[in-house]
């Protein structure tokens, strides 16, 4: 733990995010480090280089007790539930893993299948995340997935009943898309999801495909007002029907939160392990931002060679820290706890901006204390963001 937060009580969650990066092709929306190879994927070869670098991680940070393991990419469900199963045996091996412990896959509906739905489970997976994006057609081509609607909703049936917990991610502000074609759409969605959805606004990343078609012209999106009317959509539609937002961007039933994410958004360490894989590790009373070569065939040869694929290692001074636990905190419902940021910066935030803040309507002040962005506050909360950390 960071010497500024030596008093703050330390937080008992650990998690461990391990990043397949392939997958069958590139989205045109994506920057996520994802890669198309059209050879097979030597398995073996990587399952190996994970547990090497698992355990060259372990030994860094030992003695932690792994609370959540979220396997992402790229296309985890393209694996062998035996890789995966290797992953997970080398993650218990090196760390303890509690009785409780989340363990969420990505998949596509593209590369679901019910026998390997059955193998991920028997080999330790309890919770599918799967990439649906849209639940009609003339969406997915146009967001360049693979799968039907169909094929989405026949994937989301057999998580059912492969796993207690699943969600499912869905993007909005696409294209063409109306108030009422998505108020339609998110009700769809809710009548098959159990307890989780992720529902993202679609944003234009430079060094996408998206990104030069939407400036030349040939791809439009919602402007500002009706950007707003979405999100306001969302959040009525889901608080209306069980599911209100936790976080910024993420929907559930009470107590079905995605253990693993809130280890992010709450400030706790994880591990990254994989190709491009970023952790957050205190390492000798200091935070480290650390970060793992993109290229997966670059990063296989890091770890055959030193044990791990780590390029970047930063220890983040008070500052840094609390401007992260700020940034990330905020996106929670649950707000964020100004004496944790006391603790963590050496400084206490600014109450006049505080009470500009509540007064604009953007933030309110619990009676403990406690600091939470609004439902108005949230479609500008880089901007709160930046001026509480002013």
């Amino acid at each position: 733990m960071a010497s500024a937060e030596r008093h703050y009580p330390k937080r008992a969650a650990f998690g461990v995010y391990v990043h397949w990066p392939f997958c069958l092709s590139k989205c045109p929306y994506c920057d996520f480090n994802s890669h198309v190879r059209h050879a097979p994927i030597d398995e073996e070869r990587f399952a190996r280089a994970f547990a090497r670098e698992i355990e060259t991680t372990a030994a860094r940070a030992p003695g932690r007790t792994v609370t959540s393991i979220f396997l992402g990419g790229g296309t985890p469900s393209l694996m062998q539930p035996h890789t995966v199963g290797a992953i997970l045996d080398a993650i218990g091996k090196h760390w303890r893993v509690a009785d409780n412990v989340e363990v969420t896959l990505e998949a596509n509906p593209t590369s679901v299948e019910a026998t390997r739905f059955r193998g991920y489970r028997s080999a330790g997976v309890n919770r599918v995340s799967l990439g649906v994006q849209a639940l009609d057609d003339a969406s997915l081509k146009a967001l360049g997935r693979l799968h039907s609607a169909r094929e989405a909703l026949d994937a989301i049936a057999i998580a059912r009943t492969a796993f207690d917990r699943y969600s499912f991610d869905l993007i909005y502000a696409r294209p063409d898309q109306t108030p009422q074609m998505w108020a339609d759409e998110l009700k769809l969605a809710i009548s098959e999801a159990a307890e989780h959805l992720s529902l993202y606004q679609l944003t234009i990343e430079e060094g996408t495909p998206f990104f030069g078609l939407h400036a030349a012209g040939k791809l439009k999106t919602p402007d500002e007002a009706l950007a707003r009317t979405l999100y306001d959509v969302t959040q009525e539609v889901c608080a209306q029907h069980g599911l209100p937002a936790y976080e910024i961007s993420n929907h559930a039933r009470r107590g079905a939160e995605c253990q693993h994410n809130l280890v992010y958004w709450r400030g706790d360490e994880y591990a990254g392990i994989g190709p491009g894989a970023h952790g957050r590790l205190d390492i000798d009373g200091a935070r480290h931002a650390i970060a793992t070569e993109k290229r997966p065939e670059a990063w296989l040869m890091r770890v055959e060679a030193n044990g791990h694929g780590v390029v970047t290692d930063d220890s983040l001074n008070s500052e840094e820290r609390a401007d992260e636990f700020l940034l990330m905190g905020l996106r929670l419902s649950e707000g964020i706890d100004p004496k944790r940021y006391a603790a963590l910066s050496g400084r206490a935030l600014d109450p006049g901006r505080i009470a500009v803040l509540r007064e604009e309507g953007a933030i309110t002040v619990d009676a403990d204390g406690r600091l939470r962005v609004t439902k108005d506050g949230f479609p500008v909360l880089d901007a709160v963001v930046a001026d509480l950390a002013a």
